[in-house]
């Protein structure tokens, strides 16, 4: 049985387009793309059947399927020539149980996805391993694409640079200059991506690549473009894979943008009308406070698109005031009976640093997750007694300036509670032994 796919309008207009034309926007109304599969010819193979193959591939050597996305090909870009994909083998990150971290909580089967854990330190390489290699299968069918392009508040640009470096095509990065990490800014810089730090924030710069790449020859690397989403509605098939193919209680994700959470969600549903799973999870929506423009939509029950002006922010890469996926992003709030909340400045560096004392070592952007899971915990609207998981979008890594400037309290209006800062001593044994002693009774570990 041959599989298929194609691009359509997420308004429901009438067209249907080739994954392999560059086409970004409904040419009817000017809404965003989605991409389609025919599900009815999906259905020849039993759900148990997919689950067994889906089980065959995880991690195996065998081209391309060891991809925790490419092993699920036939759900993501059937007819793509197995030559034609760039993949580091990403995907199958660990989910990992934060018992301690639960424990402190009161909610013991708490988990953490922890997609940072992949080669460029986030979970965009799920969805640009699907978008270069799509654009590698263009170019070898003769269209004239002389590079892949995005706007970026890092983690984008660093997935965009390494698979278009892995396969050969170059690369054009805009990032929001002085409002990018070190760590961030680097990986571009140093998988050889034409990196331009603009004197704007992050929708200035979007604004400037929507343009550029009216110009075909200028491929469009942004969540606008629907096949990043295809890759990354694996991360949700993939946690129900780790489950034994059971569905929590609730994902949290932190979002920004808004296309992982449409991403999120399409991939669940593909997995309900293909009979794989019999229920879908709640999604929570968790945006940083300072760049709130969907959760003030969701108090408005999303009558209208917020936008907003999108304040600093540690969560760095989801300052974004003006979110390019906000259709998307309500289709799948509302077919999840889903919650949008926010956490402040405060509340997602305290909740990053408790995590970390755990064992895990959180990026900001899961704190603002973790942060909005405490405040649903305490409300009553998550219960002791749910599966949660946490979707961990970066490695704590790429934000160490982050962490430092809390451990020595020097984050405007946050007391670092959780500050744990070095002890400098002189070489003195005694001194050593009787400090060691000292800050293990203040922490009433003695």
């Amino acid at each position: 049985m041959s599989y298929s796919a194609w691009f359509q309008c997420v308004n429901g207009c009438p067209g249907k387009y080739s994954l392999y034309d560059v086409i970004y926007e409904c040419p009817h109304c000017g809404g965003l793309l989605e991409v389609k599969h025919d599900i009815e010819a999906l259905k020849d193979r039993p759900p148990e059947a997919w689950k067994q193959l889906f089980n065959e591939r995880a991690r195996t050597t065998q081209w391309p399927y060891g991809s925790g996305v490419w092993g699920k090909k036939e759900w993501v870009v059937p007819d793509i020539d197995d030559e034609n994909i760039v993949s580091t083998f990403e995907g199958h990150t660990n989910l990992f149980w934060a018992a301690r971290l639960g424990e402190q909580i009161g909610l013991p089967d708490l988990w953490v996805k922890m997609s940072g854990n992949s080669h460029t330190g986030s979970f965009k390489d799920l969805g640009m391993t699907v978008l270069v290699s799509v654009v590698k299968q263009m170019r070898a069918m003769g269209k004239p694409i002389m590079a892949v392009a995005a706007a970026s508040t890092g983690d984008t640009s660093a997935a965009l640079a390494a698979y278009a470096a892995a396969a050969g095509i170059p690369s054009v990065v805009l990032l929001p200059r002085g409002k990018v990490s070190t760590a961030q800014l680097i990986q571009p810089i140093a998988n050889g991506a034409i990196v331009l730090a603009l004197d704007t924030d992050f929708d200035g710069c979007m604004a400037i690549i929507k343009e550029l790449t009216k110009d075909q020859t200028l491929y469009l690397a942004n969540s606008m473009n629907s096949l990043r989403i295809e890759g990354q509605k694996t991360v949700g098939i993939e946690i129900v894979q780790q489950f034994d193919w059971t569905v929590p209680d609730w994902i949290i994700i932190p979002v920004g943008n808004l296309g992982n959470i449409s991403a999120l969600g399409n991939g669940l549903i593909m997995m309900k009308e293909l009979g794989l799973i019999n229920k879908l999870p709640r999604l929570v929506a968790a945006q940083a406070a300072n760049a709130n423009p969907f959760y003030l939509s969701y108090q408005d029950h999303f009558r209208t698109k917020k936008i907003v002006q999108a304040k600093p922010t540690m969560a760095s890469a989801i300052q974004i005031g003006n979110p390019v996926s906000y259709s998307k992003a309500v289709k799948a709030l509302q077919a999840f009976n889903g919650i949008v909340e926010q956490a402040s400045e405060a509340e997602l560096a305290h909740a990053s640093a408790m995590a970390d004392r755990t064992g895990l070592y959180t990026c900001p952007h899961t704190g603002v997750a973790l942060a909005v899971l405490f405040k649903l915990l305490k409300r009553g609207i998550v219960h002791s007694q749910d599966r949660v998981v946490v979707i961990s979008t970066a490695h704590g890594l790429k934000f160490t300036d982050f962490k430092m400037r809390y451990h020595e309290n020097q984050i405007k209006g946050v007391e670092a509670v959780y500050a744990n800062p070095p002890i400098y001593l002189s070489p003195d044994v005694n001194t050593v032994r009787d400090t060691i002693l000292r800050t293990l009774e203040q922490r009433g570990m003695t």
